[in-house]
Formats: structure tokens, sequence, C-alpha cells
């Protein structure tokens, strides 16, 4: 049957460690680009973002035969790829979805090309140095959630710690009040002396820092290689999970989850109905994204300067 492995512990186990680990990716880009949406600024371009942090990671840690490595060359293009969403759609004030648009292309053709010339026979054939799960004595040895939540990786518990900051700092702290303003009325924000262009600045560098760290989580902690294309749209549903969480760190945490989860399960389905064409699988969770959004329309509301430019003197 194919929910039978929701009653065996071991198979359920397996089931839900697998589904957190596709989610990682898709928090790691839903929280980036919550951040850059909290404080104004619409960042589409996460699946740009994501690639990019995949080949330098993969770049990184082929050079210096080391994961730390890759994630060192990670943060630093992620931060890279911030500064130039920032100045263009910030200081350029140029339309941020057409600038996203362009990022995400322009990934895809600079990753192909340059990793074509930076690995040896393709990056396929690469196995690269990458991060190795950890155990955490005693609480690992729970059963079913030990396994899952307590024998992960440096990353996995990287990604956990950036949700608990970001909600705390967010709605616990000054800084995350002014960043809130400056996403909802960047003129009345300006006039209380809050430096609008510095703090969106931040944010977006950040936000698409954090969000290249997906990035490196797919070639450091799972597959341990680079591919052409292969954030396979997760960014797309990171901004998904974004709207689904309400603009709220936990709640798009909780919804790259059941998007991890749906993942695990369509994987499944795929391996116990091999007759059935593997595309009609695929698709459940892009899927279930679509009517999750259509369900949210008129719900959800975006912080209200979001893809608007700020122009000082037009306040």
């Amino acid at each position: 049957m194919m929910f039978d492995f929701l009653f065996n512990a071991f198979q359920l186990g397996e089931f839900l460690a697998t589904g957190l680990r596709l989610s990682v990716p898709l928090v790691f880009a839903a929280i980036g680009g919550l951040i850059c949406e909290r404080a104004g600024v619409f960042n589409i371009a996460l699946e740009g973002q994501l690639l990019l942090g995949a080949f330098a990671a993969a770049l990184g840690a082929h050079l210096t035969g080391n994961a730390f490595g890759g994630l060192a060359a990670t943060l630093f293009v992620g931060a890279a790829s911030g500064v130039l969403l920032a100045y263009v759609s910030i200081t350029l004030r140029v339309n941020q979805i057409v600038v996203g648009i362009a990022i995400i292309l322009f990934s895809i053709g600079f990753t192909s090309f340059m990793s074509r010339i930076a690995f040896e026979g393709g990056g396929n054939s690469l196995m690269l140095e990458g991060f190795m799960p950890v155990a955490i004595p005693y609480l690992a040895d729970i059963p079913v959630v030990g396994r899952v939540l307590f024998n992960q990786d440096l990353l996995f518990y990287l990604m956990l710690a950036v949700v608990v900051v970001t909600q705390v700092v967010l709605f616990r702290t000054q800084l995350g009040l002014n960043i809130r303003a400056i996403g909802e009325n960047p003129g009345a924000a300006d006039a209380a002396g809050v430096p609008v262009f510095t703090l969106r600045y931040l944010c977006v560098i950040a936000g698409s820092t954090i969000c290249a760290l997906g990035g490196a989580y797919l070639v450091l902690s799972q597959i341990f290689l680079f591919s052409d294309n292969m954030s396979a749209g997760k960014g797309f549903i990171g901004l998904a999970a974004i709207v689904l969480g309400r603009w709220n760190p936990v709640l798009a945490l909780l919804a790259c989850l059941l998007f991890g989860l749906l993942d695990a399960l369509q994987l499944r389905m795929q391996f116990q109905h091999p007759e059935v064409p593997y595309q009609i699988f695929a698709a459940l969770p892009y899927l279930i994204a679509i009517l999750a959004l259509v369900g949210l329309i008129g719900q959800a509301r975006p912080p209200a300067a979001a893809g608007k430019p700020y122009d000082r003197e037009m306040r």
C-alpha cells in the first residue's frame, strides 16, 4: 500500500529524514527572500542565487579540497550577488522583477559555461568533500525523531539557527522594527531617522547570502557534485513558501517542510509505480504550491513597499 510506511517506525523515520533534507534548500531560499521583501525589495532572483551558491560551493571545495572552502566561496558569491541586486534595484531603481529575471538568466548561463572551464570533464564528474552528519549524543538515539532532527550536518543546524535568529531579530528587536518599517512605509521611516538605503542594502546582501547557502547545501550535503540547473525550481518554491508563510520566518519554515515532505512522497510514489510516467509525480509539489497560493488570494498581504523603489525626493 502507498502509505504503509507511516506505520513502520524505520520507514517513517527514513521518509521524514528525506523530506527534511529536501526542504533545507527551500528554507534557505525562503528566509533569504523574506528578509529582502520585509525591507521592501522583491527578490525574484532566488533561483539564480541558489545556482550561484551551488557553483561557488563546488568550485571552492574543488580548489581547496575542503567543504569549508566551498562554504566560504558560497558566502562570498552570495554576498556579491546581493550587492549587484541591491545596486541595480535600490540605487538605479530598475524594475525589481526585471532585475531578478536577468540575474536568473545570467546565473544559468554563467554557471553552465564556467563549470566546463573550471571542472575537467564538467561538474558531473566531481566527487567533492562535503559535510557529514553529526549525531548529537543521546538525542540522536530518540526513536524516529532523534534520527531525523539530531543526526544532521553543519548546514542543517545552521539553517535552524538562521530561522530562529531571523524570527527574533524581525519581531523582537529595534533593528527588526526598522526593517519592517522600511518595507511598509520607507518615507515615514526615513523621516523618523531610519537609514532606509543603508538598511535595504544590508538586508538584500544578507538575504542573498542566506539564499546562496541553499545552493551550498545541495552540493556539500546532498549530492557532492555540480550539475547544470541543479537548483531545479527550488527558488520559485521558496517564493511560494514566503507567501504561504505570510512573511513570517517560522511559518515559512513550516511551508518549506510541507513542500519537502511532498517531494519525498512523490519520490516514493515514483519508486512504487514505475509504470506511471515520473513527470506526473514530480509535478506534485508544484501543483500543491499553486493550489495553496490560489487559496491565499486576497488573504496574504505582502509588505506594502515591496517591489517599489524608494526615492527620497518623492516622499
